[in-house]
């Protein structure tokens, strides 16, 4: 019965490394975090250790470090797939509305 309720709930966690890009420069500014040795699914949560909070401006860098990643369970990842789903049928919507004659 418990492999059953974690299926549908998730909870499995696990450790890996974890690739951390940051830039903050001129020409870009972003983090990324690219666990590896895992495929992530909908709904998987990733955590990050040991990042510092920032690079100061024209810096990037680059480094690996450990990540956990909180598996979803089936419910969730519907969930997760669902709602993608509505919010983005949210931008078509306002991006055909027809205008008001003034």
């Amino acid at each position: 019965m418990g492999s059953v309720l974690s299926w549908l709930t998730g909870g499995r966690t696990l450790e890996v490394p974890c690739t951390v890009d940051i830039e903050q420069t001129f020409d870009s500014l972003h983090a990324h975090a690219i666990p590896e040795g895992v495929m992530l699914r909908p709904g998987d949560r990733v955590v990050v250790h040991g990042v510092p909070p920032g690079v100061d401006y024209g810096q990037a860098i680059s480094f690996t470090c450990r990540a956990t990643v909180y598996r979803a369970g089936w419910l969730e990842r519907v969930w997760t797939e669902a709602s993608a789903i509505l919010e983005l049928t949210e931008l078509y919507h306002c991006g055909f509305e027809p205008k008001e004659v003034a």
